[in-house]
């Protein structure tokens, strides 16, 4: 279940805890088996170097499959955000998103370009995964793209296979570099203001 902590869905903004001890969880698992079939809520799955085992992409079938991700992540937040915008819960997986994530805001923001261990395989976010107009007819509700525009998820690549279930945790286990070398350079630039005082 989502968390329902009254955090908006954003990408950006003050959206819970931040930094390299921040964990989230696994809150649920979707897979299609092929291009336009309904989503299957799964307690958990195999991700396998080319995707996630049973799911369209890996099985090459993705209506998007030029453009398909390996894994895709999204924000409980973030549904939680569009079930109060639209009034449509997308908790039965019609978001076709691979991994629902609790935890990291809504725009999964700290996410992206690190290496994230989710259960027992490591993800690298490569970048945002924007909704199609096809998500609307897919999932019967007219606004959902909308709704999730700053907020679709996450492509991700597969660095290491393993397994994933409902409640794992998600870590970043190596922050994005460039978000790790601006942190550094204001670390320094704040060590060398305190030696001149």
């Amino acid at each position: 279940m989502p968390a329902e902590d009254g955090r908006d869905g954003r990408a950006g903004g003050d959206l819970g805890p931040r930094g390299p001890d921040e964990t989230g969880r696994v809150a649920s698992l979707v897979t299609a088996p092929e291009g336009g079939a309904p989503p299957v809520g799964r307690d958990a799955v195999d991700v396998r170097p080319d995707g996630v085992e049973g799911d369209r992409y890996r099985r090459g079938d993705g209506h998007f499959q030029l453009d398909g991700c390996a894994v895709t992540l999204v924000s409980a937040a973030a549904l939680a955000a569009v079930r109060e915008e639209t009034g449509v819960d997308l908790r039965d997986g019609r978001h076709r998103r691979n991994v629902v994530v609790d935890g990291f805001g809504g725009g999964l923001d700290p996410l992206l370009g690190a290496t994230v261990a989710v259960g027992d395989a490591l993800l690298r976010p490569t970048r945002r995964r924007p909704p199609c107009a096809r998500l609307e007819s897919l999932a019967g509700a007219d606004g959902i793209a909308a709704a999730l525009r700053e907020r679709g998820g996450l492509c991700c690549t597969v660095v290491e296979p393993g397994r994933v279930a409902v409640g794992d945790p998600v870590t970043v286990r190596e922050a994005d570099p460039r978000t790790a070398g601006a942190a550094i350079a204001e670390r320094l630039r704040g060590g060398s203001q305190s030696g001149h005082e």
